[in-house]
């Protein structure tokens, strides 16, 4: 880590760091562990090639998810381009009741409603843009605000990176005229989303309880985000019993599951290539 970096933490905390270690940082930035002459502990992620707004993206999707109050968000201390500095969350072993509260939770937060979809500004699923500034109709029309903003801007960018042959194109054309079938014209409330919630975005703290991690928020449908939680495992099915008894799952939700998986796989495959081809079209041509 470099100096200038650990420079600047320290004039902020006017602590002095004594001792860093590597932590997990996920497969963009990199992450340590930050100790001080103090005895305090810190979480910091960083990115010394980074020119982008990522880091600040993410801070502000992490005071958004602190706002209903309802489940545990690292507290955001310091930020720039470079780093992110946060609270260290204390690992730990999930309770006995750690599904059944976190799907309570993730309800909960659900609950917590905006006035438009979408967000105050864009900010990013993994390194790839995500945009969240709604046009007029998009603000209150879900249907218009997913197909524009996620599914069309990712195959857009399928296109750009030489991963949409005529197979995906005709796949998606296909999606596109039938997308008020599968959607539908329900006015969907905004909810509050975490918007990149899978195994690898939460952790436990050490009194046995889910923190989430790693936000890609705006508002938008509760099924976006419960349908990324299916991706790459999914969680344990107590999860999604405890969240069906706090707020209950609208009909036909598992119908629409897939077009919800399909703006994730897509990102993968613009991000991590061709090895996701399949499972993007196959889930386009589940519904057709």
């Amino acid at each position: 880590m470099r100096r200038e970096i650990l420079n600047k933490i320290e004039d902020f905390l006017s602590e002095k760091i004594n001792n860093s270690k590597a932590a997990g940082g996920g497969c963009i930035n990199d992450a340590q562990i930050l100790t001080t002459d103090k005895g305090n502990k810190y979480f910091v992620k960083f990115n010394l090639l980074s020119d982008k707004d990522i880091f600040l993206k993410e801070a502000n999707g992490l005071i958004e998810l602190k706002k209903p109050g309802v489940i545990r968000i690292p507290d955001v201390i310091s930020v720039d381009n470079n780093y992110l500095l946060l609270e260290m969350i204390e690992p730990g072993n999930k309770g006995k009741t750690f599904w059944e509260d976190f799907g309570r939770n993730f309800a909960k937060l659900h609950k917590y409603f905006g006035q438009s979809h979408g967000f105050f500004e864009d900010n990013y699923i993994g390194s790839t843009p995500q945009l969240n500034i709604p046009n007029e109709k998009e603000k209150y029309d879900w249907l218009e605000f997913y197909f524009n903003k996620r599914l069309l801007f990712q195959f857009k960018l399928a296109e750009k990176n030489g991963y949409a042959d005529s197979l995906l194109k005709s796949a998606f054309i296909k999606l596109e005229k039938n997308i008020y079938k599968i959607l539908g014209n329900e006015l969907y409330p905004p909810s509050l989303l975490h918007g990149d919630l899978w195994s690898g975005n939460f952790i436990t703290d050490k009194n046995g309880n889910a923190c989430l991690i790693d936000p890609a928020v705006y508002y938008g449908s509760r099924e976006a985000d419960l349908a990324m939680t299916k991706l790459f495992g999914g969680f344990d099915p107590v999860f999604y019993k405890a969240y069906n008894e706090v707020f209950p799952f609208d009909d036909g939700y598992l119908f629409r599951e897939n077009i919800y998986k399909l703006y994730h796989i897509l990102n993968h495959l613009n991000l991590f290539g061709s090895g996701y081809f399949g499972q993007a079209l196959n889930l386009m041509e589940y519904y057709f």
